[in-house]
């Protein structure tokens, strides 16, 4: 007789799964756990998989054991080859999972991948839901992440009570069919990097040329050239040189890749994004993999000569003040700035923002 993980009920009564506990899914399943919910977990990493037993979950041997009985199961991994090879590869998640079962990808990757899995797993009532997130590790960590969901409605409404404990229940949107919330999580993310890079070189110039930072930064901001970046997300860096270790320059320049690659898909040309991805990529060289994502600020900084701090602003800890750190976690996959920005004297303190996702 199959096992049937169709949902039937209330499904924070199911078992559920959870594959990948990085910076973005180890707090995700810390939560599920502390929830009361019934959740078996697997990570390569015995550190992180022992973080969500302390906080209710059980173990599993491997990936597969972890997916044998559950109604849904939930991946939060770093790349899609990673999401490939766990799901359809020595990973065996798939052929282990039982008829009917939901499988909810957070990670931020490529359409193709979820095809194949809705593919193969059709005939046994396998159902996909593309469900990336953006908030960082932050957002993660207090369940105010927010989710770009593509695939069946109905499907998302049976599941959402689960996601609503790891995500901000105004922010959970249901965005199109298949793959729809992987784009949304793409271009979200091209979109930010672009943004950044403008913005460094904007005012980079500026200064340069004369300009006080403060004065440009306020102009700026009270201007029609004004963005969430420039009000909130650049002020650790301005104020504390803080260069975001929380979210890896690798994984920034993974994910304008596969912006490109997505661009390339649909044939549109995307000339000014494979700039964008370049810098990035030099900055990478230039600081290592784990350098923070707004490295390609301080690569401006660098070639000018001068640094872009406000008045009262503080070097980073334990470095020069254009060090970015280097303690970016690695493995799951980490999506979405969250920090809130620092006020310190010369600028007002900011409305808390949620950053760019990851």
């Amino acid at each position: 007789m199959k096992r049937d993980g169709a949902m039937k009920g209330d499904v924070t009564t199911r078992p559920l799964a959870f594959i990948g506990l990085g910076n973005m899914g180890g707090h995700m399943s810390r939560r599920l756990a502390q929830a009361g919910l019934d959740l078996t977990v697997f990570d390569l990493d015995a550190g992180k998989v022992a973080a969500a037993v302390a906080a209710g979950a059980r173990p599993a041997s491997s990936a597969a054991a972890a997916a044998t009985d559950a109604a849904v199961l939930l991946t939060s991994l770093p790349t899609p080859a990673a999401v490939d090879d766990v799901m359809l590869g020595a990973g065996g998640v798939l052929a282990a999972l039982p008829d009917g079962a939901l499988w909810v990808d957070m990670s931020t990757s490529l359409p193709a991948v979820a095809d194949r899995v809705r593919t193969r797993g059709a005939a046994r009532g396998i159902r996909v839901l593309d469900a990336p997130v953006s908030g960082m590790s932050t957002g993660a960590a207090t369940g105010t992440l927010h989710l770009y969901v593509g695939g069946e409605a109905a499907d998302l409404e049976q599941v959402r009570p689960v996601l609503e404990v790891i995500g901000d229940r105004d922010h959970i949107r249901h965005v199109g069919g298949h793959g729809a919330g992987y784009t949304v999580k793409l271009l979200l993310n091209l979109l930010w990097f672009s943004s950044l890079v403008a913005t460094a070189e904007a005012l980079t110039v500026g200064v340069r040329a004369g300009v006080d930072l403060a004065v440009l930064h306020e102009a700026l901001v009270t201007s029609q050239a004004n963005s969430v970046l420039l009000e909130h997300d650049l002020l650790p860096l301005l104020l504390e040189g803080d260069y975001e270790p929380g979210f890896a320059v690798a994984l920034a320049c993974k994910d304008l890749g596969l912006a490109i690659d997505l661009a390339r898909s649909q044939d549109v040309p995307v000339e000014l994004s494979a700039v964008v991805e370049q810098v990035f990529r030099r900055a990478r060289a230039a600081y290592g993999e784990t350098a923070g994502e707004m490295s390609p600020v301080r690569l401006y900084e660098e070639l000018a000569g001068l640094e872009l701090r406000l008045p009262g602003s503080r070097p980073a800890a334990g470095d020069d003040a254009t060090a970015p750190g280097n303690d970016a976690a690695a493995g799951g996959d980490a999506t979405a700035p969250g920090n809130d920005a620092a006020a310190s004297d010369g600028a007002a303190a900011p409305t808390p923002s949620a950053r760019r996702a990851a």
